[in-house]
């Protein structure tokens, strides 16, 4: 299946057939899902294989990439260098897909790394402003500063263990390898401090870029954070207190400072970071509720996210401005979209039959159980939480409209296909959520 899958990823650019792409995308992420897991794993061959936690987000990285091609229509209505953007998605597609199936260290900074070449491209030739080169840069500089203390670190690896395997490396007991093997993925999360470049790369960005930083490349921070803890935990123990507390307060603050955003984009990428702070503060307690609600909160929020993204940019298209101040009345317009943005929002703040809530849960589970003190600060970044997602919901969606929109089109089918396949696994994967747990 793999070498079907690369064949007809590279041929399809010298066709241009525009809807295949996200049909063989589909495809193959159906496939994965009902796959066998341990036919799955047995099959290692050239430092490859995976196991449930690189399942799920492969099958992520593939759904999220069918619906980037989805949703960039506009790309071939206008042909915008259409075969640049399809042979940049694929390439990022593929790219992330060999990160999480890799087990080799080596292989795994190599994907990681490849994967900032399609997005750069993509916020470049595809964004909305001259600052677009600026937000590039943000994301370029962030992540390579952080990641060359993880190359030095892999060297030291493989000098000790004499292999870079994930599972058979041995347990280090060494401060400076603990912490530049860990600062590149708290960058990429991001974590509160580090966090700069993510909000100017999604403002900046077209609805594709904003949809693959948001849905999958948060991700690899929390997906590498997952293996290396495996042979660091003897300083984890010791530790991980810095950047629980660290992690709980840039929450705290960011869900303040949501409320005070007035572009659409950049409230949501604030929203991803508060998100993404949960994810570290559950990762760094090392228990069982902690990595179990990571990983159904990144599975949730890359959908979510995703979603709202695609939303924001809908808006974007009628209106010409991500200003709140400008979005405004569209329940009068578009109502079927305003019901998706609800729909979204609740989701957001983690509501019933949600993968958010299922993963929050565990995640304020693990926080309680590793220190009742962060009650606190979980139930002000709740609060605020609501209170922001409440207010977008409100302020774009009620009001008067703006006069220059009262000619715009309602609404189309494939963007109501594109929010339907956000919005299904988002609320029907909690019916098999228990097994996520399986890789632990």
């Amino acid at each position: 299946m793999m070498k079907i899958f690369f064949t007809l990823l590279f041929l399809i650019p010298l066709f241009n057939f525009w809807w295949v792409v996200p049909a063989i995308y589909f495809f193959v992420s159906f496939n994965l899902f009902f796959s066998p897991v341990s036919v799955f794993i047995s099959s290692l061959s050239y430092s490859f294989g995976a196991d449930l936690l690189s399942l799920c987000l492969m099958v992520l990285t593939v759904w999220i990439g069918a619906l980037m091609m989805m949703a960039s229509c506009y790309v071939k209505f206008y042909m915008f260098r259409m075969f640049e953007f399809v042979l940049m998605l694929n390439f990022m597609v593929i790219s992330l897909f060999l990160t999480f199936s890799t087990i080799n260290f080596l292989l795994f900074y190599i994907f990681f790394e490849s994967s900032m070449v399609p997005i750069l491209f993509l916020i470049f030739g595809w964004g909305y402003q001259p600052e677009r080169l600026i937000a590039a840069f943000y994301l370029l500089f962030y992540t390579l500063f952080a990641s060359l203390p993880m190359l030095l670190c892999m060297f030291f690896l493989f000098y000790v263990s004499l292999t870079l395997c994930f599972y058979l490396i041995d347990k280090i007991y060494n401060f400076y390898l603990y912490l530049g093997m860990i600062m590149v993925f708290l960058v990429k999360l991001p974590m509160f401090f580090l966090h700069f470049w993510l909000p100017k790369a999604h403002v900046e960005a077209p609805i594709s870029g904003s949809m693959i930083l948001a849905g999958v490349l948060l991700k690899l921070g929390g997906y590498g954070l997952f293996r290396v803890l495996n042979f660091i935990w003897p300083f984890s123990l010791s530790y991980n207190w810095i950047w629980i507390i660290w992690s709980l307060l840039g929450g705290l603050v960011l869900s303040i400072m949501c409320i005070c955003q007035v572009d659409l984009k950049s409230l949501i990428a604030y929203s991803s970071v508060v998100h993404m702070s949960m994810v570290v503060c559950g990762t760094m307690t090392l228990n069982f509720f902690g990595l179990f609600g990571s990983l159904l909160l990144m599975l949730g929020h890359g959908l979510c996210s995703s979603g709202l993204f695609v939303l924001a940019n809908y808006l974007y298209e009628r209106s010409g401005s991500r200003s709140l101040f400008i979005n405004k009345g569209f329940i009068n317009t578009i109502p079927l979209i305003s019901l998706f943005w609800f729909i979204f929002i609740i989701n957001n703040i983690a509501s019933p039959i949600s993968l958010n809530l299922f993963g929050e849960s565990m995640l304020l589970n693990s926080l309680v159980c590793w220190n009742w003190r962060s009650m606190g600060f979980l139930g002000l970044m709740a609060l605020f939480s609501c209170a922001y997602s409440i207010y977008v919901y409100a302020i774009t969606q009620h009001g008067l409209l703006y006069a220059g929109l009262l000619g715009k089109i309602p609404g189309i089918i494939i963007e109501y296909t594109v929010l339907f396949f956000h919005l299904f696994p988002l609320n029907f994967l909690f019916l098999k959520a228990y097994d996520f747990i399986l890789w632990l």
